[in-house]
């Protein structure tokens, strides 16, 4: 939906005003886009300040400890929801007693790790590969984008599979990830790109500096990219969450990250059959997904706004000021 939008924007080009400043000072005003900023910084930071915040509660993501569970019930934590006390912050994983805090801070790393990497390397291909079909010639454009659509139709969860079965096991498995969901999934901005450029090309300041001499490239990075951060940047914030979703569906086929690693959706998929007898362990990884999803899905659409002051937001909420909304 997001893809099909963007492509439909590219038609009708707009060229965002130049400068930082400006753009904070817009941004600023979209106290929504501010909130989301604060809660994915607070997300980073749990992410960066895993060893320490774990440290101060006194417990290791790994560790066992079976006597904080029932196992006359299968496993249930002990105590009310799901054994949150004094040294559990959040409660005790089922089956093990492993510290649910401290894991999911350790899991912060790994999804938001592997989903931003991923991500960044989606951006670099799909950038890259766009702006070379709608700059190339006819050649080159129909070559790259039968390309692109070949990668649009591979499934990433058999690719997944295959690279198990071909790359050591000593192989890092959050890198491997990454580098899977990165070389599938960068389709969608390619195309967003492609389109993009290609209405930019008939532009008179792209016109004219290619008349003056200017390469492709020094076109691309002088004329076109500015002009392209703002339906990239808005994509790539898109992307991050869906890549999160992958990295957890990947986790609940036994190809993702495997334990005692922790990752959000690890614990999400294993919640799945002690929703009922623990459902702090399935609500925790849920809501801190969703939380993520939609600070990302607010901040992305700020930044769009503050970097196109032209488009109209799609999300009315702190958007406009209340001298706007009277008028």
């Amino acid at each position: 939906m997001a893809e099909a939008l963007l492509v439909k924007e590219a038609g009708s080009v707009t060229v965002p005003a130049s400068g930082a400043r400006p753009f904070w000072r817009r941004l600023r005003r979209r106290r929504s886009a501010l909130v989301a900023a604060v809660v994915v910084a607070l997300l980073v930071l749990v992410a960066l300040a895993a060893p320490l915040l774990s440290g101060i509660e006194g417990q290791n993501p790994t560790a066992y400890h079976p006597d904080l569970v029932d196992s006359a019930t299968g496993g249930v934590p002990l105590g009310s929801f799901g054994g949150i006390s004094g040294d559990h912050w959040l409660g005790v994983e089922p089956l093990t007693g492993r510290d649910l805090f401290a894991r999911v801070a350790y899991g912060a790393r790994v999804s938001l790790g592997v989903a931003l990497g991923a991500t960044l390397l989606q951006v670099v291909i799909g950038v890259g590969i766009g702006l070379s079909a709608g700059l190339g010639n006819r050649f080159v454009d129909q070559a790259l984008s039968r390309l692109t659509d070949v990668v649009v139709a591979l499934p990433v969860m058999v690719i997944a599979l295959g690279a198990l079965a071909v790359v050591p096991a000593g192989f890092p498995r959050p890198v491997l990830i990454t580098l899977i969901v990165g070389l599938v999934g960068w389709s969608g901005i390619s195309k967003i790109v492609r389109a993009q450029t290609l209405a930019l090309k008939s532009l008179d300041h792209v016109a004219a500096a290619r008349l003056s001499g200017w390469g492709p490239w020094q076109i691309a990075r002088r004329e076109l990219l500015p002009a392209l951060a703002a339906p990239v940047i808005t994509y790539a914030v898109l992307l991050f969450p869906s890549n999160i979703v992958v990295e957890a569906a990947l986790s609940f086929l036994g190809v993702g990250i495997k334990p005692p690693t922790p990752s959000w959706g690890q614990m999400l998929s294993d919640a799945d059959t002690w929703y009922q007898a623990a459902p702090t362990y399935l609500l925790v990884p849920a809501l801190l997904l969703f939380v993520t999803v939609l600070a990302l899905t607010v901040l992305g659409e700020g930044v769009r706004t503050a970097l196109d002051p032209r488009a109209e937001s799609r999300l009315r909420i702190g958007t406009r000021s209340k001298k706007e909304a009277g008028a």
